[in-house]
């Protein structure tokens, strides 16, 4: 039986959006574990060692080397990883990423709020989400 999600995996570059992100869930949901890694070679070693397999990813698209949409490419085609689902967190909210995103199998796309109190809100609609996913899915 599927529980709500505990673990979720950030991979960002950003240290402050790691921050705001790490003290919103702090905030929100202080049960739940959140890592977060800077980059799309360091998401990729901790997912392959498989120690301890996120419940959903959130995913930065514009980061150096790897970007979101190569890791999010990458994921999709790693049998014990494709079916986690992955949400694009960005500063962008160009129609050509959201629609890229999409067709790389992303499960939804959020654009970064500019404010801390608007960042909360939406990290509170994000696990709301999927809380309320999961809960559906244990009942179907």
């Amino acid at each position: 039986m599927a529980s709500v999600p505990q673990h979720y995996l950030l991979i960002d570059d950003s240290a402050t959006d790691q921050l705001l992100a790490q003290e919103a869930f702090a905030q929100l949901q202080p049960h739940s574990t959140l890592t977060c890694v800077s980059g799309g070679t360091e998401a990729r070693e901790l997912l392959e060692s498989g120690s301890s397999l996120p419940d959903v990813i959130l995913l930065d698209i514009n980061m150096p080397g790897i970007n979101g949409f190569q890791l999010l490419e990458w994921l999709k085609d790693q049998p014990n990883l494709r079916r986690i689902p992955v949400v694009m967190l960005s500063t962008s909210s160009a129609e050509q990423d959201v629609r890229q995103a999409y067709s790389l199998h992303a499960s939804s796309y959020l654009v970064k709020s500019a404010s801390f109190e608007a960042f909360v809100v939406q990290v509170e609609a994000f696990l709301g989400f999927w809380q309320a996913t999961k809960v559906a899915h244990q009942q179907a």
